[in-house]
């Protein structure tokens, strides 16, 4: 028999992506769009759901296309997405009500400040393992609610469904046959209990988000349906859908309790599995759903960094440093590193730990000797030293994790450069193993729609199918270590403002 290839839709903030990979997890075609970002307000971040549709479609066909194969040789889709980005739609027409609220968006800070003042957030963590803030998507709902005239009184009639990308993608896939989301994704939208694996009536009711229009929820490794047959030239089984973050988790090969990762894009997110256990953070981390498979829950702690790579793209586009991210690099390689330099990037407030959305961003320690070199050198070491933050607070959290030797499976566009997968381990004190393929989050989805299909017995055999890594031992000395660490907490506490 041939070998059953799985076809992978990775649905992110900047481009729409498809791979297709083969049974080994090599990657046998690929195609990608970028995606248009809207702002139409300071703060405001939309994308237009259609447009991703469209792209969608178009990728998936070209990955097959581009491998030189045949749409009859794939044997499943897994859909992986920007987690809490959210689209509201008309249930007879398919028709978007209003662009996509983006996760970067922070339009609903009042509404989360209300709530946070009326002492609710404990009761929404117990609840969600979240923290009342613009970054998930139960507010996002609401005000589109709010503020699409009739929208409320439509949705309480049954007429308007909601859901993030995948639950988008997949309606859309299925020809509106499937109104379905996973347990990852639905750990991200404030309204589901974790621990209860089911829509909070508590939680809806908390953020006036009626449930008729939340999706079914399903295993990762599930029956999302079949694509359109007039779509793709074929009905194809979807059945593999995971946030993006845990989608990496998975193509990383963290399924074991202790494993973390760390994936550097525009920001960077932390996961620690912690297995069938679901801690309640002390230290203001997020308690997510890591995978539910066979019914099986397992959690992860995550840490959000809302700028990692944006702060090299800033270097770029707000000083002038031309070359892009390797030009950045090399400066930053040269830089006297004795001038203690410290760049804060919280452009968009701060996240985990802090989260703080009104802070700011801050350079400090600048001298005459100060210069380009130094400040790039800072916003690197800023991604490093924001990375030792959420590891101290998961180290607080889960103290068992943290036993023996650490390793931190790094992947992601920064994660390509070796310099800089020496400098974390140098700053963070932990050992790094760099992803040799950086597509892990698009793998891990193809891994658990090898899982849901049939090609993989469990996903301890899917994981073995994870890229080969190239390690990284800490070789700064503890002294300047601890150093640097001591000027970026000051630096921090400097921009904060609560």
């Amino acid at each position: 028999m041939a070998e059953p290839l799985i076809l992978a839709l990775d649905q992110g903030t900047t481009s729409t992506r498809a791979i297709l990979f083969g049974a080994d997890g090599t990657a046998l075609g690929e195609a990608g769009r970028p995606l248009e970002q809207h702002y139409p307000h300071d703060g405001w971040v939309e994308h237009d759901a259609d447009e991703i549709f469209a792209a969608s479609l178009a990728v998936l066909k070209e990955a097959v296309q581009k491998a030189g194969r045949a749409m009859g040789d794939v044997a499943a889709i897994g859909i992986t997405n920007q987690r809490e980005t959210v689209v509201v739609w008309e249930k007879a027409t398919g028709r978007p009500i209003h662009k996509a609220i983006v996760w970067q968006d922070r339009r609903t800070e009042p509404v989360c400040a209300r709530l946070r003042e009326a002492g609710r957030e404990r009761r929404a963590t117990e609840i969600t393992g979240l923290l009342l803030d613009p970054y998930f998507s139960g507010t996002k709902l609401a005000w589109l609610l709010d503020h699409t005239p009739g929208a409320r009184k439509a949705a309480e009639a049954g007429e308007l469904l909601a859901g993030t990308i995948d639950t988008w993608s997949i309606w859309k896939l299925t020809g509106g046959q499937v109104h379905a989301t996973d347990a990852t994704n639905a750990s991200r939208t404030l309204l589901y209990d974790i621990r209860a694996h089911a829509w909070s009536a508590e939680m809806a009711e908390m953020l006036e988000v009626p449930l008729r229009m939340l999706p079914d929820v399903r295993d990762c490794a599930g029956d999302f349906g079949e694509t359109d047959a007039g779509l793709l030239g074929r009905a194809i089984p979807i059945r593999g859908v995971a946030g993006d973050q845990q989608a990496a988790l998975m193509g990383q090969g963290c399924i074991n309790p202790g494993e973390m990762k760390a994936t550097y894009g525009t920001g960077c997110f932390m996961l620690l599995n912690t297995g069938e256990a679901a801690p309640v953070s002390q230290a203001r981390l997020l308690t997510t759903v890591a995978a539910q498979v066979g019914g099986r829950t397992t959690y992860a702690l995550e840490g959000a960094i809302f700028i990692a790579g944006a702060a090299i793209q800033w270097l770029g586009e707000g000083l002038g440093v031309q070359g892009g991210p390797q030009a950045a690099e090399a400066l930053a390689a040269r830089a006297n590193e004795d001038l203690g330099v410290v760049l804060v990037p919280a452009f968009t407030g701060l996240g985990a730990p802090w989260w703080d959305a009104n802070a700011r961003g801050g350079l400090f320690g600048l001298t005459r000797d100060a210069g380009l070199a130094e400040i790039s050198r800072a916003a690197f070491d800023a991604c490093a030293l924001q990375t030792r933050d959420l590891i101290e607070a998961m180290r607080a959290d889960a103290p068992q994790a943290f036993r023996g030797d650490v390793e931190l499976r790094i992947d992601g566009g920064m994660s390509k450069s070796a310099w800089f997968s020496q400098r974390l381990a140098d700053l963070t004190g932990v050992g790094v193993s760099r992803a040799t393929y950086q597509e892990t989050t698009a793998l891990g989805a193809a891994l658990f729609a090898g899982v849901g299909a049939g090609v993989y017995r469990d996903v301890t055999e899917a994981a073995g199918a994870r890229p080969r890594t190239e390690g990284y031992r800490p070789r700064m000395a503890s002294d300047p270590r601890e150093r640097a660490y001591a000027r970026w907490l000051d630096a921090v506490n400097r921009v904060r403002t609560s």
